[in-house]
């Protein structure tokens, strides 16, 4: 009966290369991990949250509780019912005035700004013309001037046309969007082939009839993606309004809640700050569901172009 050889280990000497297991290579669907993307992406996500998380706890207190009880906590008393009901009841219930004026605001300006952004990008990407790269750079450097820039020569210019304390000073500086009509025009030049519309052509549609069955369908994630950012600029409006309407009637939210704030340092003025925590949560909530809704289109959007087939 054979008994089994044993080897001994190999010594390791000074010619010893210890062999690594190669790192796998990184890719989309495994991308190779970093701490210091971790962490900072964790820091942005609480600056994010954290304001968000203090408004919500806040919304539940009462006037007593916001001074009484630490601010990243619930107080004793779970008062988020009664204040929603009070912030719709107080002073008349001009809450939900000013919530119907906000949304009358970004439905047709916002929503008229999108309309014109699209027409605007898809003529500017589609049809050749004299003067198309003068177009281009008013464009581009319309994108570069701040609307603050513009807000007192609009005021001035409203004011002689007799539509300043009207929705409509509001309304119509808010049709004009340059970043939407650049980001529309770049997107249909990327989504629209232009042998489709050459087919179209070939098959007797008209350019009206082209645009609405076969373009439109296709311009939807950046159209959607346009429609998110005019109405998030529309709703968060502050210094348009601020210079344009006296009556508090036309308020947009943001216009009423500094005005129910102000009310604690005026003289004889009631102290309403647990009205308008509770305001500015019901004011978010329609972007954040809009954000929710629209998510996948928004996305789809911002990425068109990116990839060169």
């Amino acid at each position: 009966m054979s008994t089994p050889v044993t080897t001994a280990p190999r010594s390791k000497g000074p010619g010893y290369a210890r062999l690594r297991t190669p790192r796998r290579p990184s890719t989309v669907t495994r991308p190779r991990r970093s701490v210091l993307l971790t962490v900072l992406t964790g820091l942005i996500l609480v600056y994010s949250l954290l304001p968000l998380g203090w408004l919500l706890i806040n919304a539940t207190k009462t006037p007593g509780g916001l001074f009484d009880s630490f601010g990243l906590w619930f107080a004793e008393d779970f008062a988020l019912w009664d204040n929603i009901v009070a912030t719709f009841t107080y002073d008349g219930g001009v809450f939900a005035r000013w919530l119907a004026n906000t949304l009358l605001y970004v439905v047709v300006g916002a929503g008229g700004a999108t309309f014109l952004a699209v027409l605007g990008g898809y003529a500017l990407a589609i049809f050749d013309f004299p003067g198309k790269r003068a177009v281009f750079a008013v464009v581009i450097g319309a994108v570069a001037v701040p609307g603050t820039a513009l807000a007192v020569p609009t005021f001035l210019m409203f004011s002689r046309m007799g539509l300043t304390n009207t929705p409509w000073a509001v309304i119509i500086p808010s049709l004009i969007t340059p970043f939407g009509l650049y980001l529309m025009w770049v997107f249909a030049a990327q989504a629209i082939p232009r042998e489709l519309l050459e087919s179209a052509r070939i098959d007797g549609a008209g350019e009206i009839r082209s645009f609405f069955r076969i373009s439109l369908p296709l311009l939807v994630p950046g159209t959607v993606t346009v429609l998110l950012f005019s109405m998030v600029a529309t709703w968060n409006n502050y210094f348009l309004p601020l210079i344009m309407i006296r009556d508090p009637d036309w308020f947009p939210l943001t216009l009423g809640l500094n005005a129910w704030n102000a009310q604690a340092a005026t003289a004889g003025g009631e102290v309403v700050f647990h009205l308008v925590i509770t305001g500015s949560l019901i004011t978010i909530l329609p972007l954040i569901a809009a954000f929710l809704l629209l998510q996948r289109y928004w996305q789809s959007g911002l990425a068109a172009g990116s990839v060169k087939e």
